[in-house]
């Protein structure tokens, strides 16, 4: 086992540089103009003189809202309607006066909003909805054939698809969520007709759409504003009076035309950000890019760290357990059970759940991919050695071996095909399952992979996806490596 013991340390020091806490932290939810405005925030702490960093595409409103709570970031941009309708669903805070209130009981504080608003919206093709006459919401009652496309959050929100469909009476069923930048692809080629927008899109306008009139009123305003915590105004004031240096200062048409540069015209978001900074606030911001192959080897150090150290504790746990169910079946009968139930979780839902736990970034990463590593271990090193022959414990025995002896000596060499064959499984299905990490943070190689889908840009979606293939395949054979040095040469498959 030695050569695993190397190979988390290597992942764990490699990692070791980047553990410095930093003194603000930026959170931004997964699409391209909360990135945009975390840029602004971060490069506008940074010339306050602050250390700050910017941990991107969080995914949705509850993830940064948890984490927000939790201390875990300082800041993010958010939207009134959101606030309203999400965080504090059920509470009437029609006033911007009532939204603070409601946020300083929290321990949160806002600034005042940025100037534009992005509201929800419904649009079609212009030539489709032409066709069928549809220029309001209303409109849809007459088309039950429809098939929409929402993204996930709006398929649960209050502000979404269930009171959306109350208050219009819309008869549609064939309704289903998908990543919201995935959605445009799905209208193009016609598997959708109807899918939720944000107003400020870039989208909406390369596409053609048409925006539907929304005439029963039901989406309210969705002004921006950062929020905060509270003591980021002790530790940080000139943070804070930085964030209100953009108060009032982006128009809609401005933000749209921020977004198109992003994700139309593929400008770094880092970029797009110190431009505008730069023409509206003269703040002079010096964008440092990054090489492909720093960006690889950064993603690589972070899914070896994630991947090394979940690995290395779920053999430390699962083969004890693993003895414990041969050497005790009824009671291996139930840690199999747990196990096996633990692994029917979505790997999605494990990684939100660990979050109220232990917040956002690594470790609760780590912790889901430890809980998914068990199973195969722990039945591995079960059958392996309940397999032995009776003979061969026998002589063990009769050679008065005692029972910490015989599992040592005789037991665990033996099955050692077995236990390398889990570990393998789970080392395998573990450098996959990582690349959802960076939905809460974690990094590694579904950074890229997310940014990819986010831009719709297939060769930052293979800068992901190709290393984490290339991990795994050399994961298979560091294993078999360990299997010549670590299985007697009898036992060899």
């Amino acid at each position: 086992m030695r050569v695993l013991f190397v190979w988390s340390f290597l992942a764990l020091t490699a990692c070791a540089g980047s553990s410095e806490e930093p003194s603000v932290r930026v959170g931004s939810k997964k699409f391209t103009e909360a990135v945009i405005l975390g840029e602004m925030a971060t490069q506008l702490a940074q010339d306050a003189g602050a250390r700050a960093v910017h941990q991107r595409e969080l995914g949705g409103t509850q993830v940064l809202w948890q984490a927000l709570l939790r201390g875990d970031i300082d800041v993010h941009a958010e939207y009134t309607g959101t606030l309203r309708q999400e965080v504090f669903v059920g509470r009437s805070l029609p006033g911007m006066s009532d939204l603070r209130e409601a946020l300083a009981a929290e321990g949160v504080r806002m600034t005042a909003p940025l100037g534009f608003n992005d509201t929800y919206a419904l649009g079609m093709k212009e030539a489709e909805a032409e066709r069928l006459g549809i220029r309001r919401i209303s409109d849809l009652r007459e088309h039950p054939e429809l098939r929409f496309g929402f993204s996930n959050e709006f398929m649960d929100r209050a502000d979404g698809w269930p009171g959306l469909s109350a208050r219009y009476g819309l008869p549609q069923r064939d309704v289903r969520g998908l990543d919201h930048d995935l959605a445009y692809r799905g209208l193009q080629s016609g598997s959708i007709q109807v899918m939720d927008l944000y107003s400020t899109d870039a989208e909406i306008a390369y596409y053609g759409l048409r925006v539907l009139e929304d005439d029963l009123g039901f989406f309210p305003e969705y002004d921006a504003l950062f929020i905060y915590r509270d003591d980021l105004t002790e530790r940080a004031p000139e943070v804070v009076a930085a964030l209100e240096r953009l108060e009032g200062r982006i128009s809609e048409d401005e933000m749209v035309a921020l977004n198109a540069r992003a994700k139309l015209e593929r400008v770094p978001e880092t970029q797009v950000a110190a431009d505008f900074l730069r023409r509206e606030l003269g703040l002079e911001v010096e964008v440092r890019g990054r090489g492909m192959l720093a960006e690889l080897w950064r993603h690589t150090r972070e899914h070896l760290f994630l991947v090394g150290v979940s690995l290395l504790a779920a053999i430390l746990v699962a083969v004890p357990l693993g003895v414990l169910a041969a050497r005790r079946p009824r009671l291996g009968q139930g840690v199999l059970a747990v196990a096996g139930i633990i692994q029917t979780v979505p790997s999605l839902a494990l990684l939100v759940f660990m979050i109220p736990l232990l917040g956002i970034g690594e470790w609760p990463a780590i912790v889901a991919l430890f809980l998914y590593s068990l199973l195969p271990i722990i039945r591995n090193t079960a059958a392996g050695l309940t397999g032995i022959p009776p003979e061969v414990r026998e002589s063990a025995e009769a050679l008065g071996l005692p029972s910490g002896a015989r599992l040592r000596r005789v037991e665990l060499p033996m099955a050692s095909p077995a236990i390398l064959a889990g570990i393998k499984t789970s080392a395998v299905i573990n450098v996959g399952t990582a690349t959802l990490g960076a939905l809460i943070g974690a990094g590694g190689y579904g950074q890229p992979i997310l940014t990819g889908i986010r831009l719709d840009d297939t060769s930052l979606i293979l800068q992901g996806a190709v290393p984490a293939a290339v991990l795994a395949l050399l994961v298979s054979g560091l294993f078999e490596l360990v299997e010549r040095l670590v299985v007697p040469r009898g036992l060899r498959l």
